[in-house]
């Protein structure tokens, strides 16, 4: 009987366990989404809404607990200052699962966990290249020559035949 085993093992002894979901929960906490395998978000999502519940309660025992798990105090310092309170008056819940697509490599399921929030992160920087792309495109409808521009270059053209 397996009394008393809640949680997934993931094929890994208790410190590498704890290990990987520390580092996921890091890297949630961080850039408050990722995307990792279904199982692994699914086990994330405890740990995770159970630091969102440490960061809303905002006691000096609860910031202990968080950073035992974070590691990082600047973390801990987003957790307590900007996450909890965007969480409000929200009861449980604080991530959600969103199942994407199948790894190329083996075929896993994979899926995107983010922090449910009523405030959602700024949207990413757009890369060099893409800028670049829209800076060029944007030049090149500079170059080209407008309606009125044409009307005039042909108004030119028609007075200089008149002319000779």
């Amino acid at each position: 009987m397996r009394h008393r085993m809640a949680g997934r093992q993931f094929g890994r002894n208790s410190g590498h366990r704890r290990a990987l979901l520390r580092n996921l929960t890091i890297a949630l906490v961080e850039h408050e989404r990722l995307e990792t395998t279904v199982p692994k978000a699914k086990e994330l999502r405890r740990v995770a809404d159970r630091l969102v519940s440490w960061g809303k309660s905002g006691t000096l025992h609860a910031r202990r607990m968080a950073q035992s798990v974070l590691q990082q105090h600047g973390l801990v310092v987003k957790l307590f200052s900007d996450i909890a309170p965007r969480m409000g008056d929200r009861p449980g819940g604080y991530t959600r699962i969103i199942k994407t697509r199948r790894r190329v490599g083996d075929g896993a399921p994979m899926a995107m966990i983010e922090l449910v929030c009523a405030n959602p992160p700024a949207p990413r920087r757009r890369r060099a290249t893409e800028q670049g792309q829209e800076e060029a495109a944007q030049a090149a409808a500079a170059e080209r020559p407008s309606e009125e521009q044409k009307a005039k270059a042909e108004e030119k053209k028609a007075k200089a035949g008149k002319k000779a």
